[in-house]
């Protein structure tokens, strides 16, 4: 749809100059009027105003419009017409999360499990555009949500993720490879998988060095995340009795294995050691795995300066005529 623009918008400010002129015409109204003395209007109360009487103002007014519209005419209106197009293809990200024992730890607050939740969900929910899956693991793996733009569900399943049972371990092979399977045929031509951990891998059929290959042969990229404080973090024991206990336990993260499945795959390593750090990391994440948007343009301009010029030059003709007509004066 078209809207009007001035290509010199800063002419328009010469249409102040009208104010001036109106007040200069206001006051000198009475010194352009014939007087007459008499000693008595008395017998003129009776007499009524010609039509003149009411259209003596109107040459200067039309003064004014054509002065306004020459105004216009040198700001250059122009009316202007364009469209946008927009093609947004999405990519497919499937997150891989590590839901063993030990992401209770609480060195991330309430603790990695749950912060690892948040942030993702954050991430989700800044990607509308893509089909997203999750992929849980511990001394197995399994699919929680398969890719799909429908994140409300997504993000609702993640709801559930701290009631899931699984066998103990870590199986970061297991996790990928899972990963792998969900994602591989995808229609979208990027595909990427977060794959967060906090532990070495101890359990599971298959080794990450070959989930990694998979990914490579695949064209996915992974980015590695490896959740933790450096040194010890304190966890919680459940013990025979059905109580809580906390213990102190050293953080053990195989980073030069996340290292690795992430150089073989072309993605990056990340370390985050607090909530601070892991929001950056998948905000970098983001950054990194911008959704392709490809934008067409069109404008076109249109100058518009005829109309208010035709008025300009209908104001100055009807300014004339009157004067050489019903308001023409005697000398």
């Amino acid at each position: 749809m078209g809207h009007l623009i001035f290509a010199n918008p800063h002419y328009l400010f010469l249409l102040l100059l009208i104010l001036p002129a109106v007040a200069w015409y206001v006051l000198n109204l009475k010194k352009n009027t014939a007087t007459l003395q008499v000693s008595s209007l008395r017998g003129f109360g009776q007499v009524k105003k010609s039509y003149k009487y009411y259209l003596r103002h109107v040459p200067f007014i039309l003064r004014m419009l054509a002065i306004a519209s020459i105004i216009i005419v040198i700001a250059r209106p122009q009316s202007t017409n364009s469209w946008q197009e927009t093609d947004t293809e999405g990519i497919d990200i499937v997150l891989s999360m590590d839901i063993s024992g030990s992401m209770l730890a609480e060195d991330l607050k309430p603790n990695r499990l749950e912060a690892s939740i948040d942030v993702a969900t954050q991430f989700i929910n800044g990607r509308p555009d893509d089909n997203i899956g999750l992929v849980v693991f511990a001394g197995e793996a399994f699919t929680q949500c398969p890719l799909t733009t429908d994140h409300a569900v997504l993000i609702n399943l993640f709801k559930d993720i701290p009631s899931i049972q699984l066998e103990q371990g870590t199986a970061i092979g297991m996790g990928l490879a899972t990963a792998v399977a969900r994602i591989k045929d995808g229609k979208a031509k990027s595909k990427v998988i977060i794959l967060l951990t906090d532990g070495e891998n101890n359990a599971g059929e298959v080794p990450p060095q070959t989930a990694a290959e998979m990914a490579k042969t695949y064209g996915i990229r992974v980015y590695t995340i490896g959740v933790g404080t450096r040194g010890k973090a304190r966890v919680p024991i459940q013990t025979p009795y059905g109580t809580t206990q906390y213990q102190m336990m050293d953080v053990n993260i195989d980073e030069g294995l996340l290292r690795n499945i992430a150089s073989t795959t072309g993605g990056k390593y990340f370390r985050a050691t607090d909530n601070e750090s892991l929001k950056a990391i998948y905000k970098e994440i983001d950054q990194l795995e911008k959704t392709k948007l490809d934008v067409k343009q069109f404008n076109k301009r249109t100058e518009e300066f005829f109309f208010f010029a035709m008025l300009a030059a209908i104001f100055i003709l009807a300014e004339i005529l009157l004067r050489l007509t019903v308001l023409r004066t005697m000398p």
